[in-house]
């Protein structure tokens, strides 16, 4: 799928401006192997679970870095911001002689990705060149800020996309030199994604670059949160500064489509029986007594004619659809676009979370936001919750919304691949 659509022209000097910095990377000899200290991002790790798993992997793994624990969220900032600094003074991670962009390959022998790395002048969503689809969740922003502030460092690229205008000039084309190059690193990661990275120096190269991307807009495709906490440690610092900047991925959608999956809800505090009961005479809901592949495939024939959701978390799975039309028409806001109002995404947030089950939708201690579906499912039967599946969303809404200037429902859309985090940080003191 071509997430940005038809190649998106704008003038120059008021598109993309993505800066070289010098990268900051894991010296190979000091750690176990460069997969060992990667990480999915911050908002992917499952906890604590997968939190555990990666800290056990190698004592440098970068979550210790994007997730620190401690008992309380300053003294998070501060573990992180300690661990840092030894790690440079050990020489752990060090700068790279001289300031670059870097080409970053994805590929696990069913998808290609690749794309640019680099410090990104940052734009607020009315200039037209950085473009949301997502509303965001204020404590999350206050958490990556804090930790940003005590580290001074962009610790993983968000995800952005682009639509180029072909391979044969301009950054895709240098991109696509670039590889035919030895990298800088090479891993395989235990999802089976191979990681390569290289560095781009040269400067005729870093000016086809430049001035390419100075006639193209990007939308955030992952990374919201991210772009809200530049934003805001941006306005705290008199400008010009570094934190003008911030650490993305730009990928051309044109020669590197993405692929889109669902990110699901787990319901802490409502156990399933007592979700199941609200929503009588509300919805239809029907038990499936079979696997989660079946029960996923069920929900996507729903949902190709309306909004549908799958509650797991008792060792069943309940399909709910066919929600009443007077019911919607009461609780979802009217003064945004049809295809806004009929999100599942929105029908889940205006009408379940607050409506009928009366969630507090902006607590973590009342709902969690996870990428993998099992895991969703085998948290909420081993908590006691609610697991709300989701179907994903068709790419062409997420192009429309945005260009429209109308964002989703938080946590509505996950596209990927995603970048991994800890193959090259920005430290905003060099």
């Amino acid at each position: 799928m071509n997430y940005a659509g038809p190649a998106e022209e704008i003038p120059a000097r008021s598109g993309l401006e993505l800066t070289p910095f010098r990268g900051l990377r894991y010296d190979p000899d000091r750690v176990g192997s460069l997969a060992a200290v990667t990480s999915p991002p911050y908002d992917v790790v499952v906890r604590p679970d997968g939190l555990l798993h990666l800290e056990s992997a190698d004592p440098y793994n970068i979550v210790r870095l994007i997730l620190p624990q401690a008992g309380t969220p300053a003294a998070r900032d501060d573990q992180a911001a300690d661990t840092l600094r030894r790690w440079l003074a050990d020489g752990v991670l060090a700068p790279d002689s001289e300031p670059g962009l870097y080409v970053y390959e994805q590929a696990d022998g069913t998808i290609l990705q690749r794309g640019l790395i680099g410090a990104l002048r940052l734009s607020e969503p009315s200039a037209g060149v950085v473009l949301p689809h997502e509303d965001v969740i204020p404590h999350v922003i206050a958490d990556r800020a804090a930790l940003m502030r005590a580290t001074s460092t962009n610790m993983e690229p968000l995800l952005l996309t682009y639509r180029g205008n072909g391979a044969t000039a301009g950054a895709t084309a240098v991109v696509e030199r670039t590889t035919r190059r030895a990298p800088l690193l090479a891993t395989t990661t235990e999802d089976g994604f191979s990681h390569r990275l290289w560095a781009v120096t040269d400067p005729a190269d870093l000016a086809e670059i430049q001035s390419d991307l100075a006639h193209h807009q990007a939308l955030i495709a992952d990374g919201h949160h991210r772009w809200a906490t530049y934003l805001r440690l941006r306005a705290e610092h008199p400008s010009p500064s570094p934190w003008d900047y911030g650490l993305v991925l730009l990928v051309d959608t044109a020669r590197y489509p993405l692929r889109v999956r669902a990110i699901h809800r787990l319901l802490h505090r409502l156990p399933v029986p007592d979700a199941l009961a609200a929503l009588d005479g509300l919805f239809r809901v029907r038990h499936l007594d079979v696997p989660l592949p079946e029960a996923l495939e069920a929900l996507a024939d729903a949902a190709a004619t309306g909004n549908a959701f799958l509650l797991a978390g008792d060792g069943a799975f309940h399909l709910v659809d066919r929600p009443d039309p007077d019911l919607l028409a009461r609780t979802i806001p009217a003064d945004r676009p049809a295809a806004w109002r009929t999100l599942d995404a929105t029908v889940l947030h205006a009408t379940l979370l607050d409506h009928v089950w009366r969630i507090p939708e902006d607590s973590p201690a009342h709902v969690a936001y996870i990428h993998d579906t099992a895991a969703t499912v085998e948290k909420a039967r081993r908590d006691g919750g609610t697991a709300v599946l989701m179907h994903p969303v068709r790419e062409e809404l997420v192009r429309d919304l945005a260009r429209q200037g109308v964002t989703m429902p938080r946590k509505s859309t996950s596209f990927g691949p995603k970048p991994a985090s800890g193959l090259v940080l920005r430290t905003l003191e060099l």
